[in-house]
């Protein structure tokens, strides 16, 4: 890739307010996956998207290739940060008046957002994340797109879409690292060829039909389900549940013992109808080690 291929650095007037911990957790705290850290910025891809972008005294800026139309990045810049959803409001609407945990998680990482992804790249992400590292997933991804996905104005590549997936198969899949997941992947890769329009109507579905409809997929339990719904739907009422934030559950709100279905019972009563944003403020401050995790 070349240096210069970007332009100027410029200001990005309608960026949502950022501390630099909540800018940084945003784009690289494990809700995407192609995001880099490069001297003073972050570069990141989704789509056919690339932009460069940096925390500057409290302001957002960013930086384009070259031959990037900047109206439609601009644009698709905002959809991707969801510009059009007040988290404020959502994080002022959460239990942290009487929940010190979740409080000190807001002080910490204040104007933290839930990213609005391309639904079937989301979907191929955390399909690739099973028991894995985010370090991990980021390589994994990276080789799939150097192997399988188109160009982009940078010379770098997206993510492959799905049809590219079933016709590569699954033996090059499995050359990406992605061991047992590769038959997974290349299984719903076939799925989705011989039923084209069942992302689309999957992501528009009822919560619950949706998360059905992604369990029945190959290798898709719930925490992936619900990270699909939460990271490429804007689905914030669902709680996904990895390791680290049953720990947080557990320690931090004194339920030991309790299952996984009981947990989610919790969340939902506790956190109310932005339970996944609260899920994401709670992941944040336990790996920072700001709350017990």
């Amino acid at each position: 890739m070349k240096q210069d291929t970007f332009g100027a650095w410029k200001s990005w007037e309608q960026a949502p307010e950022f501390t630099h911990n909540s800018f940084v957790e945003t784009i690289d705290g494990g809700q995407a996956f192609r995001w880099k850290q490069i001297a003073n910025f972050y570069e990141g891809r989704w789509g056919y998207n690339v932009v460069r972008l940096r925390y500057n005294n409290g302001a957002i800026e960013y930086s384009l290739p070259s031959e990037s139309d900047s109206i439609d990045s601009l644009k698709n810049l905002r959809k991707y940060f969801a510009c059009d959803t007040d988290f404020s409001s959502l994080t002022n609407s959460l239990p942290w008046r009487n929940d010190p945990t979740l409080a000190t998680a807001i002080e910490n990482f204040n104007g933290l957002r839930i990213l609005r992804q391309p639904f079937a790249e989301t979907l191929l992400c955390f399909l690739c994340s099973s028991t894995k590292q985010i370090p991990q997933i980021k390589a994994i991804c990276e080789t799939l797109a150097l192997d399988l996905g188109n160009p982009l104005a940078d010379e770098s590549h997206a993510l492959p879409a799905w049809g590219s997936i079933a016709r590569a198969g699954e033996s090059t899949l499995r050359c990406a690292k992605l061991g047992y997941r590769a038959r997974y992947i290349y299984q719903t890769a076939l799925f989705l060829e011989e039923h084209p329009g069942w992302l689309e109507e999957t992501e528009a579905a009822p919560t619950h039909q949706a998360r059905t409809l992604l369990m029945k997929l190959p290798g898709v339990g719930r925490k992936i389900a619900d990270c699909v719904l939460l990271f490429g739907a804007g689905r914030l009422e669902v709680f996904p549940i990895d390791t680290w934030v049953e720990k947080i559950l557990t320690r931090a709100y004194q339920l030991e013992g309790f299952k996984k279905p009981q947990l989610q019972d919790f969340a939902r009563v506790h956190f109310g109808t932005s339970a996944g944003y609260a899920q994401q403020y709670l992941f944040a401050a336990a790996r920072a080690g700001y709350i017990p995790s």
